[in-house]
C-alpha cells in the first residue's frame, strides 16, 4: 500500500485538528519512548533466552556411587562428631 503526497498531508491534518499542534510534539516523544522501552524489553527477552539455553545445555551434575556401608560409617562420623 503506497501513500501519496496527498494522503500524508490529510493525514496530518486530521491529527492537527484532532490533537493541536501542541500536543503533537508530546505525542511523538511518548511514542518514541514506546518504541524505545519495546526494543529494550525485546532484548532483555533474547538475552534471556540465550542464558537459558546455555543453562539447558550445560551438563548436569555428575552423581558418584557410593556404597551403603560408607554411607553409614558418615552418618556414624557425624553423629559422634555432634555428641
Amino acid at each position: 500500500m503506497n501513500f501519496g503526497t496527498t494522503e500524508i498531508i490529510l493525514v496530518v491534518a486530521v491529527l492537527f485538528l484532532l490533537f493541536g499542534a501542541t500536543r503533537l510534539p508530546q505525542l511523538a516523544k511518548s511514542l518514541g519512548q514506546s518504541r524505545k522501552a519495546f526494543r529494550e524489553g525485546m532484548r532483555e527477552a533474547e538475552e534471556e533466552e540465550r542464558a537459558e539455553k546455555q543453562i539447558s545445555t550445560a551438563q548436569p551434575p555428575q552423581v558418584s556411587a557410593v556404597s551403603d556401608a560408607s554411607i553409614e560409617d558418615e552418618m556414624r562420623r557425624r553423629a559422634e562428631a555432634k555428641s
